[in-house]
This record gives C-alpha cells, sequence and structure tokens, in this order.
C-alpha cells in the first residue's frame, strides 16, 4: 500500500471492548488508549509482550525489524499493538 494513498485512520473493532479509530500514522495501541479501550501495556517497543492480541481480521505493519513475536506467533495471527501501524480495518483480541 502506497502510504501516500493511505487513509488518515482505519476502523478497528476491539472484541468485546468496541470499536475505534486506528490512525495509520501511529502504533495501534496509541489508538486504543485514544478510544478509551484500557488495553495491557508496558514497554512500548515490542519486547515485553504485555500487549500481545490477536487479529483476526484485517492487517498491520511494523516500523521494527523484529517485532518480539516467534514466527508460530506471527503465523497465529498474534501482534504487538504497541508497534503495530494499521494497514486495514481490523478486528483485534485479546490473547
Amino acid at each position: 500500500m502506497d502510504l501516500k494513498e493511505t487513509p488518515l485512520f482505519f476502523t478497528a473493532l476491539i472484541e468485546p471492548e468496541g470499536q475505534v479509530d486506528a490512525w495509520t500514522k501511529q502504533p495501534l495501541l496509541l489508538s486504543l488508549e485514544q478510544g478509551g479501550i484500557d488495553w495491557p501495556s508496558s514497554c512500548r517497543n515490542g519486547t515485553c509482550r504485555t500487549c500481545i492480541s490477536q487479529l483476526t481480521s484485517g492487517e498491520v505493519r511494523y516500523e521494527i525489524e523484529w517485532p518480539g513475536l516467534s514466527a508460530e506467533e506471527k503465523a497465529e495471527g498474534c501482534i504487538l499493538p504497541c508497534v503495530a501501524f494499521p494497514c486495514s480495518d481490523l478486528t483485534l483480541k485479546a490473547y
């Protein structure tokens, strides 16, 4: 996806808490907090894994090379919202 054509935000459905705007130019965790979702977090740099969650639909991207997830976790749809940026509308649930 060309970032010049990217919308300002996507919709993130957070199960079961509700729905928030997921801003494309900030990590998903910040959007969750701004939308009033109390999501567990600690380090905010992709290493502590406190915020780990499962992406059940949609896509995210990372600006860091290795976001602290194993290949198996990635295959299961796990993401770290503290360093994940939305690339589409998405659905997320606690892992």
